[in-house]
């Protein structure tokens, strides 16, 4: 079993439940008589056949332990000595998390009998379920195996006995991980940072001699297996790499004809329309394999030998996804389309495989493939892995915002199906007109960091609130956020979520909600706006939310007035410096660098877009197409572009390091870890915020 990293999801997580019976209470002279260990993924026991092993202690059972577990010595005269199945038990334990109830004692037991058997014992990562408990519900009167497994309605076969005790720790563990997540906890970092909390673990491992179970051996297991990524596919579209235009041939062409395409177009592949309307691809080794074939007097039209559904891959999306999706499907080609699904090129491995298929370049296609909750954890959790990997890389951090964002579109996206097939499961149906979700905010906008909650909507053909159309919406959304929710992208604490009246309409409806915003210009409405004007479409039909986007920026072009208003917002933001060029900090002594640099340049840029026609969604987009258009200079463009690349770059590190130790993310900065020079380039960025709206005014 692969160790796990700690942005790893608890809904996702690969553990085994431990539990031993043992000799005596004190955890510093008790021997081993029973242990226990079955096998946890999330929130699922495996039906694998448990390791359960009576051990010959070596040493007379006291009575008082026989009464706790009904073991004697009888019972164990001829069971092996732990020497005999320490190397099976350590096979067993793997590199897996060890969960059980006061599972410090057990993991303390294991480790004397190891050393009394002169084998090395290394510390597991362990999670105790005893202080999740506490944790989710601090305040039951006990926390007792027996008190928890009550409150939770876990029957007990046998109390007291390895196996029993292990399967009700892992039930319970299994029913905590959603009362933490109402706690905000959901990664085994978050969980271990918890635990480590709570003021009396230490008394209680030194009243018994435990040794700290969990953090010990982190050094050698959290190496990131992604340390020499190739950067290269996180850097590159598919439209950088793709051969276009793609060359189409019908289905009726014969093989020969083919052949003299493929020769005289200098391409691998052509793409087959075929007399029924399918659209297929043919290789050349396709087309070898066919003259192999009429040489034996077997002829073949193309649409005969062409592989079909034809499998794309978006022209916007990273090389990484490609590359993914070529190693999962087994395939050498893919065609490439646009946003209009017209097939505008193919992309072909011998131009992709160059780069290495690690693990990180398979992260967006198994987000697109993941065919439940705990898959998509799993590869949500790589997530900040290959951040970390792209920056050590010097990879711009726009392509790392870009990629992470284009990951979160991809969970929503996936979120969003699953959703349509639980309803079809449940005899709900099919969507009852065409409809698309929308990711808003830094999503939309290509520069989402690693604290991204949840942003979305959607739009519907055609219907009214709480009709027939918007409740079977409403349905949906309720279990695509739940989904993302479970995942590690929690619920916007701001509303802004589909599975919200106000956040799903349909085209008509979203018109006079846009009119409503831009003619009222409330503050709630440019609140509203802030979000929508950034949204990309993700699932559906996105026709129909380009449509929308389209009038919206229409509708705001044509209201100077409204522009003025929203361009305020960015000047009434000051930023987190004293008078004398301090940082101002937070009671963490931290600066929030979101609310008092990256929103003023985000509103400012949007406002900039809208008033001038740029239908770019990312900020540095807009500040590059308002240079080409001449609206803004050269060296007003690249100074505003630094600084919002300094400010992203210290929330995404400060993220990184606040993952790995478990603590809460947001978009504050713990200024005293920066060098003295990263220090004076934040503060610089910060004073060319505080210019900017006079800049772009």
């Amino acid at each position: 079993m692969p160790s796990p990293n700690r942005p790893t999801l608890l809904i996702s997580l690969d553990a085994v439940a431990l539990d031993t019976e043992t000799t005596g209470l004190d955890a510093r002279s008790a021997r081993l008589v029973e242990v226990a260990v079955l096998k946890v993924r999330g929130e699922t026991i495996l039906a694998e056949p448990p390791f359960v092993r009576l051990v010959n202690p070596g040493t007379p059972m006291p009575a008082t332990a026989s009464e706790i577990h009904g073991l004697r010595d009888t019972d164990l005269r001829n069971e092996p000595g732990f020497p005999a199945l320490a190397a099976e038990l350590d096979g067993v334990l793997g590199r897996a998390v060890v969960i059980g109830h006061d599972i410090g004692y057990d993991l303390t037991i294991l480790a004397r009998e190891y050393s009394l058997a002169g084998q090395t014992w290394r510390v597991p990562r362990a999670l105790d379920v005893g202080s999740l408990a506490r944790i989710a519900a601090p305040t039951l009167a006990q926390y007792s195996l027996d008190a928890l497994c009550d409150w939770q309605g876990i029957e007990i076969e046998r109390r007291h006995r390895a196996l029993p005790d292990a399967k009700a720790a892992a039930e319970l563990f299994i029913r905590l991980i959603p009362l933490l997540r109402a706690r905000n906890i959901r990664t085994l970092a978050e969980a271990e940072a918890a635990c480590a909390g709570l003021l009396d673990e230490e008394t209680r491992r030194i009243r018994t001699g435990w040794v700290a179970p969990g953090r010990a051996a982190e050094a050698a297991d959290d190496a990131p297996v992604l340390a020499r990524l190739d950067s290269y596919p996180f850097r590159h579209r598919v439209r950088d790499v793709m051969n276009a235009p793609p060359v189409f041939a019908a289905g009726e062409l014969s093989v020969r004809a083919a052949i003299a395409m493929l020769l005289d177009n200098r391409v691998s592949s052509l793409l087959v329309t075929g007399s029924d309307g399918r659209l297929g691809i043919v290789t050349a080794r396709d087309l070898l394999r066919a003259v192999r074939d009429e040489a034996s007097g077997k002829t073949s039209k193309l649409e005969d030998i062409m592989s079909h559904p034809l499998r794309t891959v978006p022209e916007e999306a990273f090389v990484y996804r490609a590359i993914g999706r070529m190693g999962r499907l087994g395939i050498r080609h893919l065609a490439v389309d646009n946003r209009r699904a017209e097939i505008v090129g193919v992309v072909v491995a011998r131009d992709l495989l160059r780069q290495r298929a690690t693990a990180a370049i398979t992260l967006g296609d198994e987000i697109d493939s993941a065919e439940d909750v705990g898959t998509l954890g799993t590869a949500w959790a790589r997530l900040p892995f290959v951040a970390r990997s792209l920056l050590d890389e010097d990879v711009d951090v726009e392509n790392i915002t870009q990629v992470i964002s284009a990951e979160i579109c991809a969970l929503t996206a996936r979120a969003a199906r699953i959703a349509e097939q639980r309803l079809a499961a449940a005899g709900k149906g099919v969507p009852p007109v065409p409809f698309a979700v929308l990711v808003l905010g830094s999503g939309g906008r290509g520069e989402s960091l690693l604290a991204a909650d949840q942003d979305n909507a959607i739009v519907y053909a055609s219907g009214v609130p709480d009709g027939s159309e918007d409740r079977w919406f409403e349905e949906l959304a309720r279990h695509m956020c739940e989904i993302l929710d479970q995942i590690g992208v929690p619920y916007c604490r701001g509303g802004v979520m589909a599975q919200n009246a106000q956040c799903r309409h349909s085209v008509d409806l979203w018109k006079q909600e846009i009119d409503g915003w831009i003619e009222r210009a409330e503050p709630t409405d440019l609140l509203n706006v802030d979000i929508f004007f950034d949204g990309v479409p993700v699932h559906g039909d996105v026709a129909l939310a380009d449509g929308i986007f389209d009038y919206a920026y229409d509708q705001g072009r044509q209201k100077p007035y409204f522009a003025m208003l929203m361009l305020g917002l960015a000047r009434d933001w000051r930023p987190p410096l004293t008078a004398f060029g301090r940082f101002r900090k937070d009671d963490r002594g931290r600066v929030d660098l979101k609310k008092g640099g990256l929103l003023p340049v985000i509103t400012a840029v949007r406002t900039l877009a809208i008033r001038h026609g740029i239908h770019e969604r990312s900020t540095v987009g807009r500040l590059r197409a308002a240079g080409a258009n001449g609206i803004l200079s050269p060296g007003d463009v690249e100074a505003i572009t630094r600084a919002h690349r300094c400010l992203l770059r210290a929330v995404l590190e400060q993220q990184l390091v606040d993952i790995e130790q478990g603590v809460p993310l947001s978009n504050a900065v713990e200024t005293g870890r920066l060098s003295t020079e990263r220090r004076r380039d934040l503060r610089d960025a910060l004073g060319i915020m505080n210019l900017m709206s006079l800049i772009l005014s």
